[in-house]
């Protein structure tokens, strides 16, 4: 991931580049104290994210950013400034975030680790559109627990559930987050052994222990070793059957 930072003082330019090269993997590729050169500069390169202050001279970081906006690619951007009272128009220009100084390095952490995951997670989507997913990776996924990326087995997957944007993995012992929506996880996973039961719910049909009958001909099940009982919609409930031969 690549970033560049505009900010026109050098100890807080500084400053910035320390705490993302200590707590992110981003590549700082450039750092502006001029908004016009900036501009110049995005004619022919796409940065990932642009950490912008606010004022700097020629072109104001809040004019910049209505510039950017109109990008057909953009980069993700934080604003950085000593000054509250611009927060509710960064995001109105879709700021990925908003940071006062002078710099919490606890606060810019927590972001860094938010704008990779965010990062991540695109790319997964886009190469999941363009049909363009690695296939070396086949049986392992992608999962977060306390900020840290964690390589599990498909197999170890009992269940998933929807969480607004992302997805919540259930395995024997762990609950992990993937950072993306639980139609993606779907088409990450074999259609054959993941079953999407309910809006909410994928099983992974192999760790089903015990299929109770509930309301409206529909279902609840138990899972071998787990605490949990998944819902099987009434609109998959006749699909259900049939998958299960009931």
């Amino acid at each position: 991931m690549k970033a560049i930072i505009v900010e026109d003082e050098m100890p807080a330019q500084k400053e910035l580049q320390y705490l993302i090269d200590t707590h992110s993997h981003i590549e700082v590729v450039g750092c502006f104290d001029d908004g016009l050169d900036v501009l110049k500069y995005l004619q022919d390169h796409e940065p990932d994210a642009i950490f912008l202050d606010i004022n700097v001279p020629s072109l104001d970081g809040m004019m910049l950013a209505s510039h950017i906006r109109k990008f057909e690619t953009k980069p993700a951007i934080i604003f950085t400034t000593a000054y509250k009272e611009h927060a509710a128009k960064a995001f109105e220009l879709e700021a990925f975030d908003y940071i006062l100084k002078p710099y919490s390095e606890k606060r810019v952490a927590a972001m860094l680790t938010k704008l990779e995951a965010h990062f991540s997670r695109n790319q997964q989507e886009d190469a999941i559109l363009n049909g363009k997913a690695n296939p070396s990776l086949t049986g392992r996924i992608n999962v977060w627990k306390d900020e840290k990326i964690y390589v599990i087995d498909e197999d170890d997957i009992y269940y998933a559930e929807a969480n607004e944007k992302q997805t919540t993995v259930y395995t024997k012992d762990e609950v992990y987050t993937i950072l993306s929506t639980i139609s993606i996880f779907q088409s990450q996973v074999p259609e054959d052994v993941f079953y999407r039961c309910h809006r909410s719910y994928i099983v992974n049909v192999t760790k089903i222990h015990e299929i109770v009958p509930w309301f409206h001909n529909t279902y609840l099940l138990r899972l071998q070793n787990l605490d949990a009982e998944i819902p099987v919609s009434r609109g998959k409930a006749k699909e259900f059957r049939q998958m299960m031969r009931l």
